[in-house]
C-alpha cells in the first residue's frame, strides 16, 4: 500500500505543478457539468413531472449518478491509456513487476481535474435531497449510500471492461464510450421513462437500475420489498463478468515485441 500511495502522491504533485492551469480545467469541469442540471430545471419548468417522478426526484437520480460516475471516472478513467500500453508494448514491464496490474494502471493515471465534475455532484445532491420528498430514516440513508457506492464499482467496471476490450479489439476503442459516457446522459432521469426494453438492458445487462431505478422506488416508499432494498449490493454481481473478460484477455496477451 505504501507504493501505491507514493504513486498517488507523486500523480497530485505533478498535476499540481502547473496550478493555474490545474485551477482552470478543474473549474471547466464544475461549470460544463451544469449544463445537463440546467437542462433538467429547464424542462421541469414546463412540465410538472415524468412518468411520476417530480423535478426533485428526478434530480436525485441525476445527482446518484453523476456522483457515481465522476468516483468510479476519477479513479477508473486513467484506464484509457491501456490501449497504448499494449500497443507499444509497454504493459509488459508492468508485467514483470511483483505488483498487481490495475493498481499499477489506475494509481499513475489518476485526473484530479475531475474533483470538479465530483463538487457538480454534491452540491446537485444537496438540492436535490431537501426536494426530493422522500422520508429520511437510517435505513434509507444506508441504502441512499449504497447506491453511490456501488454506483462508482460500477462505473469502474465500465471503465475496466474497455480497457479488457483492448486485448481483442485492434484500433480506436472510443464507440466503446457510450458505456461509459453515454450511460451518464441516460441516468440523468429514472431507466423507466425509457420504456421496458431500456429498463431491462439497464437492470440484466449494465445493472445501473439497480444502483438508480430500484432503489429510488424503495427510498420514496412505492415499494417495501427487501430485494428493491439491497438491489445496489446485488449490482455488484456485475464485477463477475467484468473480471472474466479481463482476466481471458490477460491471459491470452502477446507482447509485440517493441
Amino acid at each position: 500500500m505504501r507504493l501505491y500511495w507514493n504513486y498517488f502522491l507523486m500523480e497530485l504533485k505533478s498535476q499540481m505543478q502547473y496550478k493555474i492551469s490545474f485551477l482552470l480545467t478543474t473549474l471547466g469541469q464544475f461549470l460544463t457539468a451544469f449544463t445537463s442540471f440546467f437542462g433538467i430545471k429547464f424542462i421541469f419548468s414546463r412540465i410538472s413531472g415524468i412518468d411520476d417522478f417530480t423535478y426533485g426526484q428526478v434530480l436525485l437520480c441525476f445527482s446518484v449518478i453523476m456522483l457515481s460516475f465522476s468516483i468510479g471516472e476519477m479513479i477508473g478513467g486513467g484506464l484509457a491509456v491501456f490501449p497504448n500500453l499494449l500497443r507499444e508494448g509497454e504493459l509488459d514491464r508492468i508485467l514483470v513487476r511483483p505488483r498487481r496490474i490495475i493498481p499499477q494502471l489506475i494509481v499513475p493515471n489518476m485526473d484530479f481535474s475531475r474533483l470538479g465534475l465530483l463538487l457538480q455532484a454534491v452540491i446537485v445532491l444537496c438540492i436535490a435531497v431537501p426536494v426530493s420528498g422522500i422520508q429520511w430514516t437510517p435505513q434509507k440513508a444506508l441504502v441512499f449510500g449504497m447506491m453511490i457506492i456501488c454506483g462508482s464499482v460500477i462505473f469502474f467496471c465500465l471503465f475496466l471492461m474497455i480497457a479488457a476490450f483492448a486485448f481483442f479489439i485492434i484500433g480506436s476503442l472510443d464507440f466503446l464510450n457510450i458505456f461509459t459516457y453515454g450511460m451518464r446522459q441516460f441516468g440523468r432521469y429514472p431507466f423507466s421513462v425509457y420504456g421496458d426494453t431500456i429498463l431491462r438492458f439497464f437492470t440484466f445487462v449494465v445493472p445501473l437500475a439497480l444502483v438508480q431505478y430500484y432503489p429510488l422506488l424503495y427510498l420514496l416508499d412505492r415499494e417495501d420489498s427487501f430485494l428493491y432494498m439491497i438491489s445496489p449490493l446485488l449490482s455488484l454481481l456485475f464485477l463477475l463478468p467484468t473480471l472474466l473478460l479481463y482476466r481471458i484477455g490477460l491471459r491470452n496477451y502477446k507482447s509485440t515485441g517493441s
